[in-house]
């Protein structure tokens, strides 16, 4: 089975996990907002770029890593594990992140190069896979818009964010 399908319903038992590991302090719940919020911000700006299958999104952030949903998700989960303030929860998420998004990664770059062939192929010799390059690269043919952010449902995980962070939260003072 592709890792894929795997990925959601194992990202809500890894949720749960945080939530009955955690020991958040006011530094780890402050330091760890905010990167927790800093992912969600890469993700609202990927999602207002990307047009799931009918375009190749190339602009804003895909000038500079070509998963930056992806690398979003990374720092929003690793903004959990310093809120949680465990090791517990650190290796749950780099288990979570080991196992599933590199093979996801590389479905999603098979798709990709079979739909858009040689523009994909100029951008991803231009864009890295993952880890951002600092400096834009390749065609950057996308714009950003608020609709397709909406269209994308990034609202979901934007409204999870503070929720999340309310329940680690809890988690640590009802400790």
């Amino acid at each position: 089975m592709k890792a894929s399908r795997w990925r959601v319903p194992l990202g809500y038992v890894a949720g749960v996990a945080v939530l009955l590991l955690a020991r958040p302090t006011p530094l780890s719940m402050a330091l760890g907002g905010t990167l927790a919020i800093v992912g969600e911000a890469l993700r609202l700006w990927a999602a207002g770029h990307i047009r799931k299958t009918q375009d190749l999104a190339t602009g804003g952030p895909y000038a500079h890593t070509r998963n930056p949903l992806y690398l979003g998700s990374c720092l929003m989960a690793v903004g959990l594990a310093v809120a949680a303030a465990s090791p517990w929860v650190a290796g749950v998420a780099v288990l979570y992140f080991a196992a599933l998004y590199p093979p996801v990664i590389r479905e999603e770059s098979a798709f990709l190069a079979e739909r858009f062939g040689d523009t994909w192929s100029r951008w991803a010799r231009e864009v890295p896979a993952f880890l951002p390059r600092l400096t834009p690269g390749g065609p950057r043919s996308s714009a950003f818009s608020w609709d397709q952010v909406r269209a994308n449902r990034e609202w979901r995980t934007a409204a999870g964010v503070p929720v999340v962070l309310a329940l680690v939260y809890l988690r640590g003072f009802l400790h």
